[in-house]
């Protein structure tokens, strides 16, 4: 892992993620000075060096680097079970074949500041939650709750059999429109590929496919920006319904 929010992030939890922290010399800052007094504070080994290792596809490091051990998947009884226990209307994420480990990250990010309280990701299609990752979400997918599953469709049928409503964003202006959809209640929202969308076979298990309306002459967004609107604007009708003008935290 690597970036100055993400190692930082991490050193915070408690779980002993971390197990070493490498920081490259002559790097200082207030955030780095941070970094090395949480690592001594958590006795995590620390070492100056004069070079990082590389990173994966040539990421920028910002000259500090942790090893940390895989960040946690649950599965998905454990990930309901871990629900806060005052939610009466849960809110999820799917992610369907989503490869671009940097629009994962993206989604990600927008998910726990939007307060989605999970994500689900697919085992086979789905980009590992590796450094890239952990960087392109800023350190959420550290904080989110993660759910690692072998079917995606047969996880939305057991969703719905426990109450949860099932939305599928795409791209299709044929389809319902976001803002005429009523997003009440329990509730998992499924994003596609970067490319190719849903699997049809996840699009059939969707109790409704969902569409943002744009303007003229645009025809889709980046599945990390389209499934941020969505988490968003569920996140405004939640708050509105509460009478609070920002996004609910559970």
């Amino acid at each position: 892992m690597w970036g100055l929010h993400p190692v930082f992030e991490a050193l915070q939890r408690s779980d002993g993620l971390v197990s070493e922290v490498l920081v490259q010399d002559g790097r200082g800052g207030p955030r780095v000075q941070e970094i090395v007094e949480l690592a001594r504070q958590a006795r995590v080994r620390l070492r100056f060096v004069p070079r990082l290792p590389l990173t994966e596809a040539g990421q920028v490091h910002q000259g500090v680097l942790a090893r940390i051990s895989p960040v946690p998947l649950l599965g998905l009884d454990e990930l309901l079970v871990r629900l806060p226990p005052t939610t009466a209307a849960p809110r999820l994420l799917a992610v369907d074949s989503v490869q671009d480990p940097r629009n994962l990250g993206a989604m990600l990010r927008a998910a726990l500041a939007s307060g989605m309280h999970g994500a689900i990701l697919t085992r086979e299609r789905c980009a590992p939650v590796g450094g890239t990752v952990v960087k392109a979400s800023a350190g959420a997918a550290l904080s989110l709750p993660l759910c690692r599953v072998v079917n995606l469709a047969d996880t939305l049928s057991r969703l719905k059999d426990q109450g949860y409503w099932i939305f599928g964003a795409v791209s299709d202006p044929a389809a319902m429109s976001l803002y005429s959809t009523n997003l009440d209640g329990p509730l998992c929202l499924v994003v596609g590929n970067e490319g190719s969308g849903l699997r049809p076979l996840v699009a059939r298990r969707c109790d409704h496919l969902v569409t943002i309306p744009m303007a003229a002459g645009f025809e889709s967004l980046n599945s990390s920006m389209a499934a941020g609107v969505i988490m968003f604007e569920i996140a405004r009708r939640r708050a509105e319904a509460e009478g609070d003008s920002r996004p609910p935290a559970g």
